[in-house]
């Protein structure tokens, strides 16, 4: 039996860094005059690549800086506050691990810059189990582009990919993209939301009841 491909996104399904993320764009708007900026805002933009979510900020507070000035300055605030902290899910730290002892292959598929996906995998030690990486700056359309292009790298079908997503936007991406998705909510409220309706496996009740062995057993099943 062949076994399934991996994609997983990165931003709040293998590592918590939307804190890092929130940060950094609450400094990047308070450069810009827009002190304001709070974790509730910034909760609508989880799922969301990183540009699109600029794109957005800027037309919203009628930033004069171009989109592109303000992604090179988020990532470098990014990068500073990754490269002090990380945090790793745990139990999908434990999921990579089974899934490169059973031999699927994986990658990572991800909204975030590239050197950004890079910085934060090095940090964690994750490199070393997941080595093909795809930014959403790398393809035309984010979604469902970017998990396209992950199989293509990986020589894989479509059809034979399972997404691991945290988002909404993500499993809807994955759903367009042909693939098979494992949803696991980064944010309890959203479990109900219809977009996680099209997910092979929804762990409602987020990281904390995600089970390595039992979604192992749903992969091949």
């Amino acid at each position: 039996m062949t076994l399934p491909a991996v994609i997983f996104d990165l931003d709040g399904t293998l590592v918590d860094s939307e804190p890092n993320y929130f940060e950094a764009g609450r400094r990047l708007l308070a450069a810009h005059g827009v002190d304001d900026f709070t974790w509730e805002q910034h909760r609508r933009f989880v799922g969301i690549g990183t540009k699109e979510t600029l794109a957005t900020l800027r037309e919203e507070y009628g930033l004069p800086a171009s989109v592109q000035e303000l992604l090179d300055g988020k990532n470098r605030l990014y990068l500073e506050l990754a490269h002090g902290a990380t945090h790793v899910f745990p139990r999908m730290r434990a999921f990579a691990e089974l899934l490169a002892q059973a031999g699927h292959p994986m990658a990572v598929a991800s909204g975030s810059s590239r050197e950004a996906i890079r910085a934060v995998l090095a940090g964690t030690g994750l490199d070393a189990l997941l080595t093909t990486v795809v930014s959403a700056e790398e393809v035309d359309h984010p979604a469902p582009d970017v998990f396209l292009e992950a199989a293509a790298r990986l020589d894989v079908d479509p059809a034979d990919c399972v997404v691991v997503e945290d988002s909404p936007p993500g499993a809807e991406a994955a759903h367009r993209a042909g693939m098979r998705c494992v949803a696991v909510p980064y944010l309890a409220v959203q479990a109900d939301d219809p977009a996680f309706a099209t997910a092979g496996l929804l762990v409602r009740g987020g990281q904390n009841a995600f089970d390595a062995r039992a979604v192992m057993d749903w992969l091949t099943a």
